[in-house]
């Protein structure tokens, strides 16, 4: 695919819905395999959108192959379009709630629930900085 204006290669955009689950004054983040592009990076469980579906659906699809849960896809609370190198990644962050199910580490290599002071502990991909920034300065989100 190339760029209208200049025939430059056009960029690459991913699309990417992820889910923020709060449990007890906790938040879930899952740990990318070591294989994958960011390996070893925590994260927010979700992935790419596949054709013809809605983030609100790759989502519930995302967290049910990952994690085993089924969830209710709430409010949109973040969209980040942040560019890497060889790609673009456009992010949409929704809050979550676990309907059925207990996390457990199907699609990824680990997992953990942490509070907000433990977040600085663990290392996240680039696109994630300003949701990571909001969320320890909304409080409120961790007691709801």
């Amino acid at each position: 695919m190339t760029d209208q204006v200049n025939g430059a290669p056009a960029e690459k955009l991913i699309e990417v819905a992820a889910g923020l689950i709060f449990r007890a004054g906790r938040l879930l983040l899952t740990q990318r395999h070591s294989h994958d592009r960011l390996g070893g990076l925590w994260e927010f469980p979700g992935g790419k959108l596949e054709l013809g579906e809605s983030y609100a659906d790759c989502l519930r699809r995302e967290l049910r192959e990952e994690l085993g849960l089924e969830v209710v896809v709430g409010e949109l609370v973040e969209q980040i379009t942040h560019r890497y190198p060889e790609r673009s990644v456009h992010l949409k962050f929704f809050r979550c709630a676990i309907a059925t199910g207990d996390p457990r580490p199907l699609g990824c290599q680990d997992l953990a629930w942490v509070t907000a002071a433990e977040l600085a502990r663990y290392e996240f991909p680039a696109a994630d900085a300003r949701l990571l920034d909001r969320l320890v300065a909304t409080p409120a989100w961790w007691t709801e």
